[in-house]
């Protein structure tokens, strides 16, 4: 298994320049711990040489490979095919060989759905995101899917925020509104999900919140942030506090593991012993 990546990016997704990729520590260790006789390796790729990269992986008998931006969009021209998520968000993030072709994932939001899974079925749910990025569109793409009634964006530029909510009318089964954020937002007491796609309190920012009324914080909701450094950001502290189940952003980051995992070897591996190694990584 391969990532094509910069470790520019890698530095700028966690925050920090770490001297290991979390992601090849998390999955490495679950091959170890299945017996796999498989390596995961971060290789570096200038957008100048990805076809060649492609190419390359597939002649060298690779069973897949992860790409981080900015080559998420595009890797779509030289793959053979998308799944529905990546078809959809037009984002690929996980390429696994079928029948030798190069076949597009995307398991950003799959990863999410994983995590929220083990807390509540996001099927009718109402769901808040704040942010209208990559994060927030594959999440809200896969929410979507799994059958949640509806989506609210809250972001502070209208054209993503509005661009993202019309994907989600026009393209899946859910109703979708924008909110533009340029005041502190408060929660509807009914929703059942509040998720943070945001990178509002990554390192090294920890002590930066969400700026939303914490009154409007109940406890009978789901609270998620996918940020993984620190993985107790003070969203995660604050809904603790209030009573919430908590989704931090080591969840996601271990369950998306799990699924490009599945998609490359066909075995399920143990989530518990990604999320140790990861844990290592981020103390």
């Amino acid at each position: 298994m391969n990532e094509l990546n910069f470790k520019q990016e890698l530095t700028a997704a966690f925050g920090q320049p770490i001297s290991e990729n979390p992601t090849q520590v998390m999955i490495e260790a679950a091959y170890r711990h299945h017996n796999l006789d498989w390596r995961y390796l971060t290789i570096e790729v200038g957008p100048d040489d990805l076809e060649a990269a492609v190419r390359g992986a597939k002649v060298m008998g690779f069973q897949g490979f992860n790409c981080t931006i900015p080559h998420k969009v595009n890797v779509i021209q030289y793959l053979d095919g998308l799944g529905e998520s990546a078809s959809l968000m037009g984002a690929v993030n996980c390429v696994v060989r079928r029948n030798g072709q190069w076949i597009g994932e995307n398991t950003d939001g799959k990863g999410f759905v994983s995590s929220l899974r083990e807390l509540t079925d996001p099927e009718n749910k109402k769901v808040v995101i704040f942010g209208a990025g990559g994060a927030a569109r594959a999440i809200s793409v896969e929410v979507a899917l799994a059958g949640s009634s509806s989506v609210t964006i809250v972001n502070r530029s209208r054209e993503r925020g509005e661009e993202l909510t019309n994907l989600l009318n026009d393209k899946l089964p859910v109703s979708a509104d924008f909110v533009a954020w340029n005041s502190t937002f408060s929660i509807p007491s009914d929703t059942d999900v509040v998720i943070n796609a945001t990178s509002i309190g990554l390192y090294p920012d920890i002590e930066a919140r969400l700026d939303f009324a914490h009154e409007s914080l109940l406890p009978n909701m789901v609270v998620a942030d996918v940020i993984p450094n620190p993985p107790s950001t003070n969203l995660v502290i604050d809904a603790r506090a209030k009573g919430c189940k908590v989704i931090d952003g080591l969840g996601m980051l271990v369950n998306q593991g799990v699924i490009g995992i599945k998609h490359w070897t066909g075995i399920d591996p143990d989530p518990t012993v990604m999320r140790t190694a990861l844990e290592e990584v981020f103390r």
